[in-house]
């Protein structure tokens, strides 16, 4: 019953327009942006058949077939397009006029940033240790110099500056992931997310320094989003409220922890603020863009709040969230508008979480005015692009598979596809469609791929010299080390002249 007024609930305004996309050539123009959606490519023989595909749906017997062939030929393709220069454009794509007019169709640049951010996200799990037979259970596998090598993501052109860490002193059931083994690098700590910034040539290329925060979420909310704790608690002075447990985490600290001495809100407010100074210094323009999916993206909004009271004015804070819930009360929302900060939701319609908390009493809530300008009203801040797990036809869509409908790469799997509300899934979507079962069973069957396939091989066992199966030892570089976070200033000037003269 739960779950089925979950599903049920918070109507999504959608904004439809009638568009062939076969014969589109639109201009925008919005302030000094001049954004251009090309015409259809020449029809070729790929494409056809996508076509085909996304027309015989479920009921034609040869779709096994069309399909399992078509994914097949892509294989032998790249995973992503061209990255073109937005530096002329940046300011629309980083949301200074709240995407209007570029979500729905979706223009490409916005698709490629919001690519790109959603991979950032997705780090945070794929790097993660879940492994409660590890003594690093909690940590990331790799040092902070490693990440993203290790993780394919150094074409994106980013390098990190510091690692978070939080702790929860409420229960929240297996949010913190803790490790059986006694000697144990932390007990009370996990790694939760970390800080970014763009290389020189990514910053030529977007037309800023773009720094990076990313929070780490929850692979299956569905085990503990039921234990919601309702209670909002104050934020700031102006009568904003914020549930109490995405607070806590956010804020928690204490003197007996190695890692959480000073908080995660402590530990990334002084990394932004040193990197926005080091940069401003230097005369360049600064952003800073904020993401996390599920529980992370709560985090980052929290994470927008403070940095809009604590950073200067002219610089631009975004935040570009996935399957994020409601956070705080109607007048958290207005602050942030009040303070400048850009919000983009991005959800799935057949996904329960982003209607959480508030399942009844919320924005969508039109009926009494009086009641959605309550206290205690939860309320979603910024613009929405709204996806749906049926535009796809390599999705299972039917069922009730809630962690596949929240999975991340489900979400990016479907913003890759993404035309615009009233058009099918693209032809041109160039993103690894093996990608989202990493953790769920959401592709479906004909594709031949396995689910929940991401882990490490023989699940971390290696074989030794002498035949036996064993758990290897941690490379040094890559056990966590509460001397190296925060980093010491010394070493972080040296880091930041690195990036500068690279």
């Amino acid at each position: 019953m739960f779950i089925t007024m979950a599903l049920s609930s918070s109507a999504v305004i959608h904004n439809h327009m009638n568009i062939n996309m076969k014969r589109f050539n639109m201009v925008r123009v919005h302030q000094e942006l001049i954004l251009e959606i090309p015409k259809s490519k020449r029809p070729n023989k790929a494409t056809h058949l996508a076509e085909s595909i996304c027309n015989v749906l479920h009921r034609s017997p040869s779709r096994s077939i069309d399909l399992l062939r078509y994914h097949e030929e892509k294989l032998s393709t790249p995973t992503m397009s061209p990255r073109e220069d937005i530096s002329q454009k940046w300011r629309q794509i980083h949301g200074c006029s709240n995407w209007e007019n570029i979500l729905d169709p979706l223009h490409p640049c916005l698709r490629r940033e919001i690519l790109k951010y959603g991979e950032f996200a997705q780090a945070t799990y794929d790097a993660f240790d879940y492994d409660s037979l590890s003594q690093y259970c909690g940590s990331c596998r790799y040092n902070r110099n490693k990440l993203f090598q290790k993780l394919g993501l150094s074409r994106n052109g980013y390098a990190v500056t510091k690692y978070i860490y939080a702790m929860s002193h409420i229960d929240l059931p297996r949010w913190l992931e803790r490790s059986l083994v006694a000697d144990t690098w932390s007990r009370d700590s996990n790694w939760i997310g970390y800080v970014a910034v763009s290389d020189e040539q990514e910053t030529r290329r977007i037309g800023r320094r773009d720094i990076v925060v990313a929070w780490r979420g929850t692979v299956a909310p569905c085990e503990w989003y039921e234990d919601f704790q309702r209670k909002l608690d104050p934020i700031g002075k102006k009568g904003a409220k914020v549930e109490h447990g995405f607070l806590s985490i956010y804020t928690s600290k204490s003197d007996t922890t190695r890692y959480n001495k000073s908080s995660a809100s402590d530990q990334v407010m002084k990394e932004i603020t040193k990197l926005v100074k080091f940069y401003e210094q230097k005369g360049e323009e600064v952003s800073v863009t904020i993401t996390g999916h599920s529980l992370g993206g709560a985090l980052a909004l929290l994470n927008a709040y403070e940095a809009a009271y604590k950073v200067p004015n002219n610089v631009p804070i975004s935040v570009i969230s996935f399957g994020a819930p409601r956070v705080g009360n109607i007048t958290f929302k207005q602050e942030l508008e009040e303070m400048g900060v850009k919000a983009l939701r991005v959800v799935v319609k057949q996904d329960w979480v982003h209607r959480m908390p508030g399942l009844v009493f919320n924005e969508a809530f039109k009926v009494f005015d009086e009641i959605t300008s309550l206290e205690w009203v939860y309320t979603h801040v910024g613009a929405e692009l709204n996806l749906d797990v049926g535009s796809s036809p390599y999705l299972k869509g039917g069922g009730m598979n809630l962690s596949g409908f929240h999975s991340l790469e489900t979400y990016l799997h479907l913003v890759d596809g993404y035309l615009s509300s009233e058009t099918p899934f693209r032809n041109e979507a160039k993103r690894d469609v093996a990608l989202v079962n990493k953790y769920c069973d959401m592709l479906v069957d004909e594709l031949r791929i396995p689910q929940c396939w991401y882990q490490l091989a023989n699940k971390g066992l290696v074989c030794n010299d002498h035949g036996r199966w064993v758990k290897p030892k941690r490379d040094p570089d890559d056990i966590p080390s509460h001397h190296d976070d925060p980093l010491v200033p010394d070493e972080t000037q040296t880091y930041m002249m690195t990036l500068v003269s690279s």
